[in-house]
């Protein structure tokens, strides 16, 4: 009875003992997979248990050792052994809050979630060209490009590449509406020709009101067969992270290049939002050919060559000469 009261002492004072009092933070990944008894050894390297057996038989006691859940902790050398358990068994892993930004694409997506250690960079561009991965999420193309929904999202380091994937394309077809979907076909376009177009119209102009406008001068140039020659097209492609607009870019030989085929390029060449989504579907009703910079994120639209050249000269080359 006296070896058993020391014995339920001894084990209390234990459970409820930190490691030390220094209240040192140490951060503890636990992959998908990890075994009851690989968790622990993650504690005792990270300094946070001083007595591995001792903590074997607190989870078997707490009946905890099938609860652990995997994920990245924030813990301290000073919380008690019961502490860590409750956490761990709560799941109170470590949340990464990622905004994508409009028209990203997903080699920039891949960057900034590589960043925080979410994915592998080469992999996850890799799985967004797995056609049998991409066929399974309802794309119809060579990537998931375009379908990457812009927005913020919460993960944490166990979810992996795929989820995040599957999360981002449930996310475009939250927002790619049935209304929208009737809407491409009365306008007579594919799902993927929509995204693609609204991928060049993002791409072109941030402000919400000039994407219609920006539409309907490729929806008219697409009408007459005339090429698109959106500069954003001519880079796309390029590996470099400096994406500069040169004429010999524009001469460039490639698929997506808008300056040397007729029509669409063969995919989106970034992942556009709702408004160059809806903009696409509901170009403005104007007889705009062309359009140039005024130099301030804005553009000028002209119906003829003729009217476009003098935009040119006033905001292109006279602006250069000042």
């Amino acid at each position: 009875m006296v070896i058993s009261f020391f014995l339920l002492l001894g084990g209390l004072y234990y459970a409820l003992s930190p490691a030390d009092n220094r209240n040192e933070i140490a951060t503890v990944d636990i992959p998908r997979g990890t075994s009851f008894l690989g968790s622990v050894d993650l504690l005792e390297n990270a300094g946070l248990i001083k007595n591995k057996y001792l903590f074997y038989a607190l989870v078997i006691a707490r009946n905890a050792q099938g609860n652990i859940r995997a994920g990245e902790y924030e813990l301290s050398t000073s919380m008690s052994p019961l502490d860590i358990i409750n956490k761990l068994v709560k799941g109170d892993i470590i949340l990464y809050k990622v905004t994508i930004p409009e028209d990203f694409t997903v080699a920039e997506i891949a960057a900034r979630l590589a960043s925080h250690k979410l994915v592998d960079e080469k992999a996850f561009v890799s799985l967004c060209e797995d056609a049998k991965f991409i066929t399974s999420l309802g794309i119809e193309g060579r990537s998931a490009e375009g379908y990457l929904y812009p927005d913020t999202y919460i993960f944490d380091k166990t979810i992996g590449a795929k989820e995040i994937i599957k999360t981002m394309v449930k996310q475009f077809w939250k927002n790619f509406t049935p209304e929208m979907h009737e809407r491409a076909e009365d306008v007579g376009m594919t799902i993927p020709e929509v995204v693609t177009l609204a991928s060049i119209i993002g791409k072109e102009s941030g402000f919400k009101d000039e994407k219609p406008l920006i539409s309907a001068v490729f929806h008219n140039r697409l009408k007459k067969g005339m090429r698109l020659q959106s500069d954003p097209t001519a880079v796309y492609e390029i590996t470099s992270t400096t994406k500069v607009i040169t004429r010999k870019r524009l001469l460039r030989r490639t698929p997506y290049n808008t300056y040397m085929i007729t029509g669409l390029p063969p995919g989106p060449i970034a992942n556009p939002a709702i408004d160059s989504l809806q903009a696409a579907l509901y170009p403005a009703s104007v007889n705009y050919l062309y359009f140039v910079s005024n130099n301030d994120g804005s553009h000028n639209f002209s119906p003829s060559l003729s009217a476009h050249n003098k935009a040119v000269i006033k905001y292109q080359i006279n602006r250069k000469k000042e």
